[in-house]
């Protein structure tokens, strides 16, 4: 036989085979009630009809064997809105598996990888079912974990997942976790130490996207995730248990050679999403929708679209209980979004700006055990929150300072004061979750309780540490911590000068809307001088 026949031969017999080695692109499968914990579809399981499962536009639902199909599209991430009552199974690295990636052909090329190509196969997704919730939902929520070295990578270990993990004992230490975005500080290589930390609170945690945790080389917004979703999965989706449905929003609209280089705000397809998986819900549905930048502007400056955030209102409007959670600000607020940020719901809708894990930055003077002081612009200690969301829709939060235990506030006043001095030096009481209307006391010497004054103010105890920067000759920490900022969350009373000379003790009582009342206490001392 001829060379050139023989070739052609091999040819013809090989290239089939070849073809047959990558196979056509698919966006089927099944999901199903993994009854043996093998995570695979086998005897003894039962598929799981009328299961939502997304790609992020569309939504469909299973049918009566489990399965489901979505148009082939490269670059989706297929997703599986978890139902109440069900849990995924863990993966390697410790995050719930309900999601895939569609990506059959490469896509750009990016810094840190992006999402490769190499995803055809079709794929079913495993659930169990989850022990009956005997209560209240326990719910953690990280804001700006913030990591840029390996070092802060190991602060945050150690400040914020090490002591929920002792406290834990062995089981995990939340029924779920909410991380707000900003997950690293630009160097995305660090999300796999980042996750092995979190992972180890040994509890289903989602993430939401930050303007740090974008490809700043992607040509396009839509594209500027990508390194993100391969790490934690798709950056819009819905996740659902007994007492809570909640909505993850990717809210950063990168806008690439532009000036603010990005702005807040939801994408077309977000929308479309959005619009088809709250047509699925009751109206009387208790609503948790998670986003890294705030829903609200700050002032004199539009930070969060407002035509889409009147778009996103509309949405919600007909819903009856809704919490907003957005992180971003490195401070701790809160905010009542009614008409004039475009929302026209029966009441007015609440949103709590979490504090930073890294607090300020993980800036300022380490303490014994290394750890930076990391305060906040508006004197908030770093730390984390948890929410407690009630079968009934109620809902409770709680501010949780790394390292000061179960402390709601922090007080400053001076030490001396000359006796019959004027009488206008102020103690403050920066209460963490205070909000306009929050009421606080003090009394002096046990004798009445009388009111304090909020004041929009820096805290003085970051403005003393500010100045003790300033006057240091060398540096007191690797950064410094942020410039006192006023704070929505400080109170003011004028220490008395006209009581005996010697030792004063003041408490101050503050009444939070879910814990009631929280006191804290300290003393100042007057002196007798001559001129």
């Amino acid at each position: 036989m001829p060379v050139i026949v023989r070739v052609l031969l091999c040819l013809s017999l090989v290239l089939p085979v070849a073809a047959l080695a990558l196979p056509p692109p698919c966006n089927s499968g099944r999901v199903f009630e993994d009854r043996d914990g093998d995570g695979r579809w086998s005897r003894g399981d039962r598929p799981l009809p009328g299961v939502l499962v997304s790609d992020g536009v569309r939504l469909v639902r299973t049918d009566a064997q489990g399965g489901y199909g979505l148009p082939v599209e490269d670059g989706r991430t297929i997703f599986v809105v978890k139902p109440a009552g069900h849990a995924f199974p863990t993966g390697g690295d410790g995050l719930p598996e309900f999601w895939r990636h569609q990506q059959y052909h490469a896509g750009p090329t990016l810094k840190y990888g992006g999402i490769p190509d190499g995803f055809p196969a079709c794929r079913d997704f495993a659930l169990r079912r989850a022990a009956p919730s005997r209560g209240d939902l326990d719910v953690l929520v990280f804001a700006d974990p913030q990591a840029k070295t390996q070092a802060q990578v190991d602060y945050y270990d150690r400040d914020i997942i090490a002591p929920l993990v002792a406290a834990a004992n062995g089981r995990p230490a939340a029924a779920l976790g909410l991380t707000l975005g900003d997950i690293a500080n630009d160097d995305l290589s660090l999300y796999p130490a980042l996750k092995a930390a979190t992972a180890r609170l040994r509890t289903p945690w989602l993430h939401a996207a930050g303007n740090h945790d974008l490809d700043f080389d992607a040509a396009t917004d839509e594209d500027s995730l990508r390194s993100f979703r391969n790490a934690f999965g798709p950056d819009t989706f819905a996740w659902e248990e007994p007492q809570a449905s909640f909505i993850v929003l990717d809210d950063v609209i990168y806008r690439p050679g532009q000036k603010p280089a990005y702005v807040g705000g939801l994408r077309e397809e977000q929308f479309t999403w959005l619009a088809a998986y709250l047509d699925t819900l009751a109206r009387d549905r208790r609503l948790v929708i998670a986003a890294h930048i705030p829903f609200f502007d700050e002032p004199g400056r539009e930070t969060f679209r407002r035509a889409d955030r009147e778009r996103l209102f509309a949405l919600l409007a007909p819903f009856s209980k809704v919490l907003l959670l957005s992180g971003h600000g490195h401070v701790q607020r809160h905010h009542y979004h009614d008409a004039d940020d475009g929302w026209h719901g029966a009441s007015p809708l609440h949103e709590y700006n979490v504090g930073a894990a890294c607090g300020g930055y993980w800036g300022g003077a380490p303490d014994a055990a290394g750890l930076p002081d990391a305060r906040m612009s508006d004197g908030t200690p770093n730390g984390y929150a948890r929410l407690r969301l009630a079968r009934d829709g109620g809902y409770a939060l709680h501010w949780h300072a790394a390292r000061a235990g179960d402390e709601a506030m922090s007080l400053h006043a001076p030490k001396v004061l000359r006796r019959g001095h004027w009488p206008g030096v102020g103690l403050f009481a920066n209460v963490y979750m205070g909000e306009a209307g929050t009421r606080v006391e003090v009394r002096i010497d046990g004798g009445e309780w009388q009111p304090m004054r909020r004041v929009d103010a820096a805290d003085p105890a970051l403005v003393a540490e500010n100045l003790l920067d300033d006057l240091a000759t060398a540096l007191r920490g690797y950064d410094r911590l942020p410039e006192a900022e006023a704070s929505t969350h400080l109170w003011r009373f004028n220490l008395p000068t006209d009581l005996a000379a010697g030792e004063h003790a003041f408490e101050v009582r503050a009444f939070d809307r879910w814990r009631g009342e929280l006191r804290a206490s300290g003393s100042y001392r007057l002196v007798d001088a001559a001129e």
